[in-house]
């Protein structure tokens, strides 16, 4: 689930000649003691920059970008559906480009170098080494959408199962394996399903790894799409007949599962792990306001930045007809007053001004969040019929746990829907790791991926249906 947060921005100035900066640039980010690997691919076209992006220790290449500008040694590149802005300056002593990697809470600094950035790999011990189980790469189309989709079936070896289980990753670009700062979620997953005699699809996002099809310009609705195209996929092949199919999202998943089984009458059950279950306005407020708290935020600046949140997205929600420029200029109507209620001090620390509004804009007025920010997970919900399951983990601060299961089983029950189970995890933050607070900023360094208790508990409720 993508976080938020006001983002202070920088840039940096110099006078020397402009130098050519297409091709590759490579660096490595430094977030919390661990290394996470960019690329940035720039081409001109006439003066006209373009940038796509790699991070190979996420397993995601070709990565599109919004925005690239280089004047005078100054480069900025933007990808507003990632919260990612860089700033940097070409460096004639180095011939390097040195700059701010600005993305939600984190600021950082980053160097750019032609030459490739060797590392070690940071070993995670879930991920497995010996496959004991048939792998197929294969690929469906979206007819909707017009798209080819790549992805991963894995069959247990003796051939004799009873469910498959279609994995959904959470927001963000995604590969099938929803690669995260080194972490597979779905690779550990998919393995441990079907190593009990559960068959797994794991899929690349659209645009994402082998998929095709423009991840940019779509929705959750659009998500939804995919997921349908894959049911259709399995229902044709001669190796799943008579098999039940689930539904396994994770965050974002846990939105998109409800919305096929609403209308899907071939899902058998879904599995929602840390997906919603409140309005998604209501959502992002406490997720904002429990982050901003286990980072050290003071009380005061946690209220005065939900003040401001509440009424962006109240905004969003209120004018959902109104064009990306209309929207853009009610957006900045509401920054500008928000800003003026500022302590200098906090204006200094905000930067430019005009930058600091651009960024907040360009992250939200987006075709992606604009229907995220007005979806209500009831709504689907309350039409699910087949069997659900429910879980999170207690240290969630991006989905907590006591709102979004209630909120789940209240609309279970509202659905008359009552093969409903709901479950807790103690000490599980929203990836399923055991974790000291369940702040965002420890994922990188928790060693485990997804925590086995979990999937053995998934295991057994597919296996008991």
């Amino acid at each position: 689930m993508r976080t938020l947060a006001f983002i202070v921005l920088f840039s940096f100035c110099n006078n020397l000649i402009a130098q050519d900066i297409t091709g590759s640039w490579n660096g490595i980010l430094n977030i919390q003691e661990t290394q996470l690997s960019l690329v940035f691919h720039i081409e001109n076209d006439g003066g006209i920059y373009t940038t796509t992006m790699d991070s190979p220790d996420q397993g995601s290449t070709g990565i599109p970008t919004d925005e690239t500008t280089y004047e005078n040694n100054e480069l900025i590149i933007k990808a507003s559906q990632m919260s990612i802005e860089y700033n940097g300056t070409w460096k004639e002593e180095c011939n390097c480009i040195e700059g701010i990697f600005d993305q939600g809470p984190y600021s950082l600094t980053l160097t750019l170098s032609r030459k490739v950035v060797e590392k070690k790999p940071i070993v995670r011990p879930q991920d497995p080494t010996n496959f004991p189980y048939h792998q197929e790469e294969v690929s469906f189309i979206n007819v909707n959408g017009g798209h080819k989709l790549a992805g991963t079936l894995t069959i247990p070896s003796n051939g004799l199962f009873e469910s498959v289980e279609i994995l959904i990753t959470g927001s963000g670009p995604q590969n099938r394996d929803e690669e995260l700062l080194n972490h597979r979620p779905f690779l550990v997953l998919s393995d441990h399903l079907t190593r009990n005699g559960i068959a797994v699809l794991r899929y690349d996002d659209r645009g994402i790894g082998e998929s095709e099809g423009d991840f940019n310009s779509a929705t959750t609705a659009d998500f939804a799409e995919d997921v349908d195209a894959a049911i259709e996929f399995l229902k044709s092949r001669n190796d799943m007949q008579g098999k039940r199919i689930g539904l396994t999202g994770h965050s974002e998943g846990g939105m998109i599962a409800p919305i096929v089984a609403s209308t899907n009458k071939d899902v058998d059950h879904i599995i929602l792990l840390a997906g919603p279950g409140i309005d998604i306005t209501d959502l992002l407020i406490i997720q904002t306001s429990r982050i901003a708290e286990a980072e050290g935020a003071t009380p005061d600046v946690i209220e005065a930045n939900s003040v401001v949140i509440k009424r962006v997205f109240n905004y969003l929600v209120e004018n959902k007809s109104l064009s990306e420029k209309e929207v853009s200029a009610g957006l900045r109507n509401i920054l500008v007053e928000e800003y003026e209620t500022l302590s200098l001090e906090a204006k200094n620390e905000m930067g430019d001004k005009e930058e600091f509004f651009n960024q907040q804009i360009s992250t939200m007025n987006t075709a992606w969040f604009r229907y995220f920010i007005g979806f209500d997970p009831a709504d689907y919900l309350e039409k699910v019929k087949c069997p659900i399951l429910a879980i999170n983990g207690e240290l969630d601060l991006q989905v907590t746990p006591k709102e979004n299961l209630d909120g789940i089983k209240k609309a279970a029950q509202k659905a008359g829907n009552k093969n409903v189970t709901i479950k807790e995890f103690a000490s599980l933050n929203h990836l399923f790791q055991v974790a000291p607070t369940g702040a965002p900023s420890e994922y990188l360094e928790i060693e485990e991926t997804i925590n086995e208790e979990v999937m053995n508990y998934l295991v057994n409720w597919i296996q008991a249906l």
